[in-house]
């Protein structure tokens, strides 16, 4: 069986992927290690992709969700390879669009009836005082289509008009678009990772994400936290808040109808009330860090290649392999 491994090295890209070269790399190990025939394929162009459509791989791994071309258009892989008649990993073009539009992803939740924070976007001076706000303050302001932390510090948080104006016009000159603003949550943050085996069984890793705290005494989980790694994972301690992440993170996945894996974000407030935050659905996959291995190695105690085999297993399903690989991990999970 051939496999092949999309990703590109586009370092402007804000949104969430398996990671840098090095993670791309250590994703092809353990597919290696699984005994197929594997190639990592770092794409620049629309020819780079169709001649990876010439070769007619069973599968194609997806590490981004895009490439940018010169021309300052994207081309949208899931889409370019079902095109193709290219079995891919991960979900389709119009489920990617909740990944990469996080007001989409809200809008289309909150009129399912999941629970999302309150929020409206912003522009530099469309609001001119904190009278026309749509939610009072505090608030939680961060771009509406990047990941990763980025964009999101400090100055995230904000409690007063003069603060909100800065930080929607600091986020809007960065990423040239409207700025989310949420009301702020005070609770606890989770993620959860979700790997849908192809007999629709959910494999389930909710985790707690407790990050640094800042001089101003909040635990803010931003860009530098992010790439510090200076953010304690652990297990979820209360059976109670666990039992309400595990449903509200299933009731978005297959509400988006989320296909192969996914990691959901949630925070809770004070009270213990859960909410959507955003959905990712290419994972970060950095080996010892990301947040969806690690998190199910926390609450599943399975290694990296264990997680990869089992991420792949519903799109190698959906092929009929030629030969069997000769050192597939047999495990009952």
């Amino acid at each position: 069986m051939k496999i092949e491994i999309v990703t590109t090295q586009n370092i402007n890209l804000n949104e969430t992927g398996f990671g840098a070269l090095k993670a791309c790399n250590r994703v092809f190990d353990s597919i290696e290690k699984m005994g197929y025939d594997v190639k990592l394929n770092i794409c620049k162009s629309k020819r780079d992709l169709d001649s990876i459509v010439k070769k007619n791989p069973d599968l194609v791994v997806l590490a981004v969700k895009y490439i940018s071309l010169p021309n300052g258009n994207n081309v949208w892989l899931s889409e370019y390879f079902s095109r193709h008649g290219i079995n891919f990993t991960g979900s389709s073009r119009d489920v990617l669009r909740f990944d990469s539009n996080k007001i989409s992803a809200k809008l289309y939740l909150s009129n399912k009836g999941i629970k999302t924070a309150r929020y409206f976007t912003a522009i530099p001076e469309q609001y001119r005082c904190a009278g026309e706000l749509p939610i009072k303050f505090p608030l939680f302001l961060k771009p509406t289509d990047a990941a990763n932390g980025n964009g999101i510090d400090d100055f995230s948080f904000v409690t007063n008009f003069s603060e909100f104006e800065s930080k929607v016009l600091s986020l809007y000159n960065k990423f040239r678009a409207p700025v989310l603003a949420e009301e702020y949550l005070d609770g606890r943050e989770f993620t959860v990772s979700i790997i849908n085996k192809p007999n629709n069984e959910l494999i389930i890793s909710p985790i707690e994400i407790v990050p640094p705290e800042s001089k101003n005494g909040l635990r803010i989980l931003g860009k530098k936290a992010k790439i510090d790694n200076c953010e304690e994972l652990k297990s979820i301690n209360d059976d109670e808040i666990k039992s309400k992440v595990i449903n509200l993170a299933i009731n978005v996945f297959l509400t988006l109808g989320v296909r192969d894996f996914g990691r959901i974000d949630i925070k809770a407030n004070t009270a213990g009330e859960c909410f959507f935050i955003e959905a990712n659905l290419v994972p970060g996959m950095t080996y010892g860090s990301s947040y969806f291995p690690k998190s199910c190695e926390i609450e599943c105690a399975l290694t990296y290649d264990e997680v990869i085999q089992l991420m792949l297993e519903s799109a190698l399903s959906r092929t009929k392999p030629k030969t069997p690989p000769n050192n597939y991990i047999n495990a009952d999970y």
